[in-house]
């Protein structure tokens, strides 16, 4: 149903709204990468973190990757090697249900949500998002929850500047501030 309204209306929608002539050059919503970071977690001796994973499961449909530290910074007592992130790259029908969901569920459901910032767009069009509760989504029961934890969504798109990927998740009805 989301991809149908994806491929029919959103797309030709932009297409006419940044003036593209060729179809193929519209941008389009590539992957959506959900990570968790528990570098803080390790850091103060708690190497369990099935709970977090098992969220995150219940959250993508997918089971996570565990990231680890490339190099050690002394400041944030991290060392190479050491678990810093778990992360689902969401790609194909269950990138399009994760943003359903996103948009239908889980941001009518945010406390006090007054929209998003439309400043957190990178120089080629991608876009990210922090939730600070996984509570949000319908898959958690917040009885179950051992250490509420955030979440850090980033929408990847084929955009070149961050006009047209504004352009892209307007037509999405993102619910921008105004």
């Amino acid at each position: 149903m989301f991809v149908e309204t994806y491929k029919n209306e959103v797309l030709p929608k932009v297409q006419s709204e940044l003036g593209i002539k060729n179809s193929m050059e519209v941008p389009t919503i590539d992957k959506i990468v959900v990570q968790v970071g528990i570098g803080s977690l390790v850091t103060k001796g708690m190497k369990d973190y099935s709970h977090i994973e098992n969220n995150l499961r219940l959250i993508t449909g997918q089971k996570p990757v565990l990231r680890l530290a490339k190099k050690s910074v002394s400041n944030f007592k991290l060392r190479e090697g050491m678990p810093v992130a778990l992360s689902v790259t969401l790609r194909g029908q269950k990138k399009f249900d994760f943003l359903e969901k996103l948009l239908t569920i889980a941001f009518p459901r945010v406390r006090d949500f007054r929209g998003i910032s439309n400043k957190s767009f990178d120089n080629q069009g991608n876009f990210n998002i922090g939730l600070r509760e996984t509570s949000v989504f319908p898959e958690i029961v917040v009885e179950d929850l051992n250490k509420v934890h955030g979440l850090q969504i980033t929408l990847s798109t084929t955009a070149q500047t961050k006009e047209q990927g504004l352009a892209l998740l307007n037509a999405l009805n993102f619910p921008f501030k105004k």
